[in-house]
C-alpha cells in the first residue's frame, strides 16, 4: 500500500454517519459509493517510484455499509522498478471495517491485496492494515501499521542487482515478511485555503530483491517522509507534496540495475522529487 497510495486509498473510504436523531427523510442510505481519479507527476509507494518517476494516472472506487464494513478497488500504471514481471499495471483489493471509538477517533482495520495483471507468477501478495484517525480542532492525526505476513512475493530471491540483471535466483522460493509503520498529519492553514500536510513512515523487510527483482523494503529498512500542501475547489483537489526516503545512492548501489530509474543509469527511484496531484472526486 501507496506512501502516496495509502494516502489515496484512505481517502476513499466515506462513510455515512450514524444519527439516531435523524428523520428517515435525512437519514443517509445504508449503502454508499464513493471515488476518486488522479493524474500525478510520479507514483511514489512508501517514497519510491513505482512509475520510473513519469506521470501516473489512478483512481479507485469504495462501497461502504453504515454498518461500517466496506470494500473497495484501487489502480495505477506502473513503469521500471515497478512493473513486477512485466505488469503495467497495479490493482488493489481492499476490504476492511471502520468504528467510532470516541467522538472524533475512528478505527480502520483491513486488508489489501497486491495485484499486478499481466505481469510474471509470484507477484501477488496480501497485507492486513489498522489506522487510528482523530481530530483536534482544525488538525487531524493518524497513525497506521501494515503487515505482510510471510510470503514469496516478497521474499529475497536473489541477493543483489549483479544477480537480477543475470536472472540468477540467490534463494529461489524464499518468504519474507514486511512491517510498515506511519504516521499523517493534516492542519487547516487559517485564513488560507489551504491545508498542510506531513507524512513519515518507516519500513522494515528484507534486504534485497524479490522474484521480480523488486521489493517493499529494498534495502532492508529504511524512512520515507512528505510534506506539501492542498487545496480544493468543488470535487477538485489539487496537491503538491516533497517526498524523500533515507535511501541513499551509496545505500542502494547493490539494488542496481534494478533500483534505478529506467533500470540502465545510476539514477536513484527513492530520491527527493516534488510530486504534484489533481484528485476529482465522486
Amino acid at each position: 500500500m501507496k506512501t502516496m497510495k495509502l494516502s489515496a486509498a484512505a481517502a476513499l473510504f466515506v462513510f455515512p454517519a450514524a444519527a439516531s436523531a435523524q428523520t428517515a427523510e435525512t437519514a443517509p442510505p445504508p449503502v454508499t459509493v464513493s471515488g476518486s481519479v488522479a493524474i500525478a507527476s510520479d507514483y511514489r509507494l512508501r517514497g519510491i517510484s513505482q512509475s520510473d518517476e513519469h506521470m501516473a494516472i489512478q483512481g479507485g472506487l469504495t462501497v461502504a455499509h453504515e454498518s461500517g464494513a466496506y470494500v473497495g478497488v484501487w489502480g495505477s500504471n506502473l513503469a521500471g522498478w515497478g512493473t513486477f514481471g512485466g505488469a503495467n499495471m497495479e490493482l488493489d483489493l481492499i476490504g476492511g471495517y471502520k468504528t467510532r471509538i470516541s467522538p472524533t477517533g475512528t478505527l480502520d482495520v483491513g486488508l489489501t491485496w497486491y495485484m499486478y495483471p499481466g505481469g510474471a507468477n509470484k507477484t501477488d501478495y496480501a497485507e492486513p492494515y489498522a489506522k487510528l484517525s482523530g481530530t483536534t480542532g482544525p488538525v487531524s492525526l493518524t497513525a497506521g501499521v501494515a503487515y505482510a505476513p510471510r510470503q514469496q512475493a516478497i521474499g529475497k530471491w536473489y541477493n543483489n542487482g549483479t544477480s537480477a540483471a543475470a536472472g540468477v535466483y540467490d534463494h529461489p522460493g524464499a518468504k519474507s515478511d514486511n512491517l510498515y509503520l506511519w504516521g499523517d498529519g493534516a492542519a487547516a492553514m487559517a485564513g488560507t485555503p489551504f491545508t498542510a500536510k506531513a507524512h513519515i513512515g518507516h519500513s522494515w523487510g528484507m534486504d534485497g530483491l524479490g522474484p521480480n527483482a523488486t521489493a517493499p523494503t529494498p534495502t532492508g529498512d529504511y524512512w520515507d517522509w512528505s510534506l506539501g500542501a492542498d487545496t480544493s475547489w468543488h470535487n477538485l483537489t489539487l496537491g503538491v507534496a516533497w517526498v524523500d526516503t533515507s535511501i541513499s545512492d551509496r545505500k542502494a548501489a547493490y539494488l542496481r540495475p534494478s533500483f534505478s530509474k529506467g533500470q540502465d543509469s545510476s539514477g536513484n527511484i527513492a530520491g527527493s522529487t516534488l510530486l504534484v496531484s489533481l484528485t476529482a472526486g465522486f
